[in-house]
């Protein structure tokens, strides 16, 4: 049952507000218009409508403990209504601001449907509120534990809206609270038995299956195209073209392949690569603007008048998001008005980017969700959503985009290449006194943003260009120790070698990569131990706990790395043991052991599952990942060309997970990221002497760096 016809047919309470949203995944306006955030039914049933969406995360397990929590109900009475463009629009599902962001809202909204109960009851029983308690979907009087009314008799059919315009009364942290319990994942079991569906399941009445053809060499204009070429396949086939889009229909899937891969087609121009060896050359080439992100101290004059300084510079290279799965993308568009199914990591602007490429009102395109495979950051999701738009426009039927392994890889936007060069000064006694970072950086937002320039099919069919915004390529640039000289500086760029937009942790992980190899750098220009260095320049309690948490896991010949993600997010420091190959040069990540802190902990378990994801994921990232291309176009197509960990190279795992229910939720779902790369590169060098400075710590790439000591 949709929500809207669930709310048609019981009684409920229905509570929607307004209040200021400012993150960097919020919608444009800060005060959004949010539709209903949860519903109360007839027999007590609580459904809940948000705007972020489960990739995989947990998110949704976790929400459903807090509302549970707020509304004093158990967790089996509350359910999510799927996410669609008719739920509240909390922007993006990303920057690990799910719990720490997101939920707010909807915490309050319960605090507030809680307030209206007591009232009712209060009214119902004749006694005041402060008289009354709720537990298990019942509001009682607290002396008089038999006399109780349950949240559904006490709506009776009516409906209520209430707008919260102050922060309502929130429950205290007590210990009969499902939050802070290791709830299995609602998920899971319809995963594990074959009953989820995802969005290769979506499959509607005559509905057609396409495919794009996409020009190989980027800015390619397409000249023509031969029909004919298609003959032998034994069904027809529908070509359609707007612009440089290109893409064939047909009603078996196969064909659709087999038209895709035999269509002759002709295009001319497009950009020219350079060599991969000269990547980091064309990254600090490119033009862009400076910015200064942190300036304290004269850094220059404490850089002349130090006797002891380092400089280093670190690379980072194009990354694909090695979605497991291909992305898909379902749209049936007709009668003036466009449905889509899509993976999408934002509904909303998804929506206004797919509603302009189809010259149709915003109003008339609607988006619902469907869990893909995990993507962390934008993949071929949106893309393959607007392809199916375009197509289903063109042939007037519903119309199935599923990608090929090649189309996702080499099509998808990457995670940014970057350059991070350092400087730095230790005063006689060791200590450090000067920090000078240079980070060079387009912008790692490429998201739709309402804007259909800001996906492929949208711009081979002509849609405009956006403005740039510029957005991550600082993100975890400032370290949180204590530097009397520190300056920061970002040359915003205006353009990258390949398309980009946002890969896990954006930039993150090459921030914190850079950063933590250079602190590495100078913990053995200073002889120091790398834990009892960077407390030294620590002043947090949290920070130092982090690292205190690990001393017991730190032995010599092991990596060291430490962040306070985003600097206000969760706090994280990683060990890493490795063996390295001297003859080939292959790097074995055998144990990683992680102390995290993100404050109060929803789900302990869940928690856990995210940390070990982030670090296999970073993991392969750090040992494997990079997009390779030639002089015209991206080479990096398959698990071959572009390898990811596999499970015999899977590292064993040790989490300490430190958890504080009297502080509020941090976003914990990138933030583990960051340290393993550098974690590594510092064992490495604690194993051989060789400093790896540029990702991924290849065999070959170990091998030079091993050959360069001797």
């Amino acid at each position: 049952m949709r929500r809207a016809r669930f709310l048609q047919t019981s009684g409920a309470i229905v509570v929607a507000f307004s209040l200021p949203v400012m993150h960097a995944c919020a919608p444009t306006d800060p005060y959004p218009d949010v539709d209903s955030w949860l519903a109360i039914d007839g027999n007590g049933d609580v459904t809940v409508s948000w705007g972020k969406v489960e990739l995989g995360t947990g998110i949704d397990t976790a929400i459903t403990q807090l509302v549970a929590d707020e509304l004093y109900v158990p967790f089996a009475r509350v359910r999510l209504a799927g996410v669609t463009t008719g739920n509240p629009n909390q922007g993006y599902t990303a920057g690990s601001e799910s719990l720490s962001v997101g939920a707010v809202a909807v915490r309050q909204a319960a605090a507030v449907a809680r307030g209206v109960l007591l009232s009712l009851a209060a009214e119902r029983f004749g006694v005041a509120s402060g008289d009354l308690r709720t537990g298990d979907g019942f509001v009682y009087v607290a002396t008089e534990s038999k006399r109780r009314i349950g949240y559904g008799d006490l709506i009776g059919g009516r409906r209520l809206n209430e707008r919260v315009t102050a922060n309502p009364p929130m429950r205290a942290q007590t210990s009969d609270r499902v939050s802070g319990t290791s709830v299995p994942r609602i998920d899971i079991p319809p995963k594990l038995n074959g009953t989820f569906s995802y969005v290769v399941d979506v499959t509607l009445p005559g509905m057609l299956h396409g495919r794009v053809v996409y020009p190989v060499q980027t800015g390619a204009t397409l000249k023509s195209y031969d029909e004919s070429s298609l003959r032998d396949i034994p069904e027809s086939i529908r070509v359609v073209r707007k612009g440089n889009f290109l893409g064939v229909v047909a009603t078996d899937e196969w064909h659709a392949i087999r038209a895709a891969q035999e269509l002759r087609v002709s295009w001319s121009g497009g950009q020219t690569l350079p060599a991969m060896t000269q990547l980091a050359d064309v990254v600090r080439s490119t033009p862009g603007t400076d910015r200064t992100v942190i300036n304290l101290g004269d850094v220059d004059a404490a850089l002349k008048s130090a006797t002891k300084t380092v400089r280093a510079e670190y690379g980072w290279p194009f990354q694909s998001h090695g979605s497991i799965g291909p992305s898909c993308g379902v749209a049936d568009v007709k009668n003036g008005g466009a449905t889509i199914w899509s993976s999408t990591q934002g509904v909303f602007p998804l929506r206004g980017a797919i509603a302009e490429a189809l010259e149709l009102p915003v109003d008339a395109v609607r988006v619902i969700y469907v869990e893909g495979s995990g993507c962390y950051g934008h993949n071929g999701s949106d893309d393959a959503a607007t392809a199916a738009a375009l197509l289903s426009q063109s042939v007037g039927w519903p119309v199935r985009v599923q990608y090929m392994r090649a189309d996702e890889t080499r099509f998808d936007p990457k995670g940014p290449a970057m350059v991070n060069s350092l400087q730095g000064a230790l005063s006689a006694d060791g200590a450090i006194e000067t920090w000078d970072l240079h980070i060079w950086s387009p912008t790692h937002n490429g998201r739709p943003d309402g804007r259909a320039g800001n996906t492929l099919p949208g711009m081979l069919a002509g849609a405009p260009a956006p403005p740039i915004r510029w957005i991550g390529g600082d993100l975890s640039a400032p370290n949180d120790y204590r530097i009397p000289a520190q300056r920061i500086t970002i040359t915003d760029q205006r353009a990258a070698l390949l398309r980009q937009s946002a890969l896990r942790t954006l930039g993150g992980a090459q921030n914190t990569f850079a950063n933590e190899s250079f602190i590495d750098e100078l913990v053995h220009a200073a002889g120091a131990n790398p834990i009892d260095f960077r407390l030294r320049h620590l002043d947090d309690d949290r920070a130092k706990a982090v690292l205190e948490a690990l001393r017991g896991d730190y032995q010599k010949g092991r990596g060291v790395a430490f962040v306070h993600y985003e600097n206000t997010q969760a706090i994280v420091a990683a060990v890493a043991d490795v063996s390295v190959d001297r003859k080939t040069g292959t790097v074995r990540v055998n144990h990683l052991w992680i102390a995290h802190d993100c404050g109060f902990v929803v789900n302990p378990n869940g928690l856990r599952n995210q940390i070990e994801g982030n670090a296999l994921q970073a993991t392969s990232r750090a040992l494997l990942e990079q997009v390779t291309f030639d002089c015209t176009h991206v080479t990096s197509v398959d698990w071959v060309t572009y390898p990811i960990l596999r499970f015999n190279d899977v590292p064993e795992v040790t989490i300490h997970v430190i958890d504080r229910p009297d502080q509020r939720i941090a976003g914990a779902g990138e933030a583990t990221t960051a340290v393993i790369a550098p974690a590594i590169a510092n064992a490495i060098f604690a194993q051989t002497g060789a400093r790896l400075r540029t990702v991924p710590f290849t065999p070959s790439a170990v091998k030079r760096a091993l050959t360069a000591l001797n």
